[in-house]
């Protein structure tokens, strides 16, 4: 059967996995109030880190006893800074499933040469965690962003663990409930979930974290830009808005308009249902073509963010090209950008369903990519 064009598009065609979709009501006149020009150190830039730090506290659920910090490099420079800080002092076990926790574990072997226990899974499955030993360290993603695989929960973290657990939740903040009695340290970047400006991170410990970071020394030096400790103390500054190099307040006062739209679609509850409902539309297309199908194997492990699909058309003979020929049609025609899969991924798509993207786009967009499909199977 020939489908025809469909007849409308999506009012908004960004499906990056990141940088993610802004919110829904972002202009530029609603960073009209950034403190550009002025000193970080003055007292309307630290009110408005602290504004920050605070706000993503209320909206994600962030225990009153944990740290808050804006730092440097996205989500890689959190990530790496917790790695830095924290690890060597027990047995580390790193876990991965897709390309970024590959990356950790790569970094934490070759860089940090830690005698580390590696677990890895394929694309589309998840290391069985009932074998980890939560008495040494533990690193993981919580949301593969590559992979579309996700924890599903954090009830395989035992209470009662010696050792830490480094999360790196970067496109599952925001989106997922988070176990924070399970996570002492947790990182993200603004980029993601909500649609933020890239370059700055944002770190969080437990109250574990912090007793280690001020009774550990690392074997190796730490560059400036990691440093979260003064004569064995936390510098309790990076927590409160004195960050340790200069933010772009720009940046900043974008953040603090994704934090206030957050709280208007109803904070994290709201985004979780907007994340899902994106999800579930992706789902029931998915259920009506048997020429497409999820990269994540068990339903309990789908991501409702970074959604990655792949063809099971046998007429199919080269996955990689097909996949960027969809891209490439779909870019073209303006109803999906930036939808290509992974490059270290198994060829596919990957569709951002953030809660900044609206359920209407994704069901707009998703004719177009049955209609893409018809087009580059007849071809082929």
């Amino acid at each position: 059967m020939t489908i025809q064009a469909p007849a409308t598009r999506p009012a908004n065609p960004r499906f990056s996995s990141g940088p993610c979709a802004k919110p829904p009501t972002f202009t530029l006149d609603t960073l009209a109030d950034a403190a550009l020009g002025r000193s970080h150190r003055a007292a309307v830039g630290k009110d408005k880190l602290k504004a920050a730090i605070e706000e993503t506290r209320e909206i994600l659920g962030v225990p009153a006893d944990y740290k808050i910090g804006i730092v440097p490099a996205s989500d890689t420079g959190a990530y790496e800074m917790a790695m830095w800080n924290l690890l060597g002092e027990r047995h580390v076990e790193m876990l991965a499933w897709e390309s970024f926790g590959s990356g950790w574990v790569t970094d934490a072997v070759k860089q940090l040469k830690l005698d580390a226990t590696v677990k890895t899974a394929d694309y589309g499955e998840i290391v069985d965690f009932s074998t980890v030993d939560f008495n040494s360290d533990v690193c993981f993603t919580w949301n593969g962003t590559t992979s579309g695989v996700r924890l599903p929960n954090g009830d395989v973290i035992p209470a009662d663990r010696a050792g830490l657990t480094l999360c790196d939740a970067t496109s599952a903040a925001f989106a997922m409930d988070l176990p924070w009695d399970k996570l002492d340290v947790t990182t993200f970047s603004w980029q993601k979930v909500l649609g933020g400006e890239a370059a700055h991170g944002m770190i969080i410990l437990s109250p574990r974290a912090v007793a280690r970071l001020e009774s550990y020394t690392p074997a190796w030096p730490l560059p400036k830009i990691f440093r979260l400790t003064k004569g064995g103390k936390l510098i309790d500054g990076i927590f409160s808005g004195a960050t340790i190099n200069t933010p772009s307040m720009l940046a900043v006062e974008d953040y603090l308009q994704a934090l206030k739209w957050a709280r208007s679609v109803g904070g994290l509850e709201g985004l979780i249902a907007r994340a899902d409902a994106n999800t579930a539309a992706i789902t029931g297309f998915v259920a009506a073509n048997d020429w497409i199908d999820f990269l994540a194997v068990d339903p309990a492990t789908r991501s409702n963010t970074s959604v990655c699909l792949k063809f099971t058309d046998a007429r199919i003979t080269d996955g990689a090209a097909f996949a960027k020929a969809i891209a490439k049609w779909l870019e073209a025609e303006n109803v999906a950008l930036d939808i290509g899969g992974y490059r270290d991924a198994p060829s596919g798509l990957r569709i951002w369903c953030g809660g900044t993207v609206e359920t209407s786009d994704i069901n707009a967009m998703l004719p177009w990519l049955a209609y893409a499909f018809e087009q580059e199977i007849t071809a082929a």
